[in-house]
């Protein structure tokens, strides 16, 4: 009841804050008589919306994550917030970008690979039907090396381009940028784009394990060799219902017992980094924010924006 009635506040105050942003934006109308006017403020008002909904997400986060020891798709955070009213729309949708994997934990600032994730990217390629190449590439955009990959490229490919740039040397900072490293296709974006993520729990952090509560299917087939089609339908049909508070609770699972000591050093079960999608509408105008935040704790200023935009 303690949780419920914690919950209830929290939304409580969510909602409160969206009304009194909206109350205010509201206010300007009056002295709006222009068609063109009654669209700027309602884009003005959707914007502030859209925003305040990835606030609330936030605090949404930072209240469930406090709570216990692991983050689960059947945590409340998981589930789209939805606010409808004669004033607005407001829906906002999470997921946890530590379910995905991390691209810049494949290869470290030298361009040699982590072995352990470097496997689970080759078996997750495959089970794309996408080369195991990529990860040649991958490494030496983000590695200091200087020689390439069999199936890799430093600078001095990247300079005969129209237009010419260099290999960046350094971790990728948003996946967009995977557009600009050499074979990684809008085709190939488009596939990885719900399986692999560019933020690691701890900034500059040499690893980033997995969380097992919220990885896809995919991802959570390509953990190991020794993980069949029925494994992974075994894992996913016991999340459902009871959540893995710690990594080793993976081991419950039959079948897994084996396997998860193999795994235990690329997998968690709790996650810290979550993109935040928030998407609000006024009269006949929508805005979306999309933020990427890392939660640090409960406090107010406890967590840290890693990337934002607006659409």
């Amino acid at each position: 009841m303690k949780d419920e009635r914690g919950f209830a506040l929290v939304i409580t105050l969510i909602i409160t804050a969206l009304l009194v942003a909206l109350t205010a934006e509201f206010v300007e109308e009056v002295y709006v008589d222009t068609s063109l006017g009654h669209n700027f403020v309602a884009g003005q008002q959707a914007s502030i919306l859209a925003s305040s909904g990835v606030d609330g997400g936030i605090r949404l986060l930072q209240f469930n994550l406090v709570q216990q020891s692991y983050s689960s798709l059947l945590d409340r955070w998981a589930q789209p917030l939805k606010i409808d009213d004669e004033q607005g729309k407001l829906l906002v949708r999470i997921e946890e970008e530590s379910g995905k994997l991390n691209l810049n934990a494949i290869a470290g600032t030298n361009g040699v690979f982590n072995d352990a994730y470097h496997a689970i990217a080759v078996r997750l390629l495959k089970k794309l039907e996408l080369s195991p190449d990529l990860c040649d590439a991958l490494a030496d955009w983000v590695g200091t090396n200087e020689g390439p990959h069999p199936a890799g490229a430093k600078s001095s490919y990247y300079n005969n381009l129209k237009p010419p740039y260099g290999a960046k040397n350094a971790r990728l900072e948003t996946f967009e940028e995977l557009a600009l490293v050499k074979d990684f296709s809008s085709k190939v974006l488009e596939k990885l784009r719900p399986f692999v993520t560019v933020y690691p729990d701890q900034p500059n952090a040499p690893t980033a394990p997995i969380n097992i509560n919220t990885a896809p299917r995919e991802v959570i087939a390509a953990l190991d060799d020794k993980i069949t089609d029925e494994l992974t339908a075994r894992v996913l049909e016991y999340r459902k219902t009871t959540p893995f508070k710690d990594k080793s609770d993976i081991a419950k699972v039959a079948g897994m017992d084996t396997i998860s000591p193999g795994i235990s050093l690329t997998t968690k079960a709790k996650g810290a980094v979550y993109r935040i999608l928030s998407e609000a509408s006024v009269k006949e105008t929508t805005r979306t924010v999309e933020a990427v935040v890392r939660i640090l704790g409960s406090g107010p200023k406890d967590y840290t924006v890693l990337y934002w935009r607006e659409f």
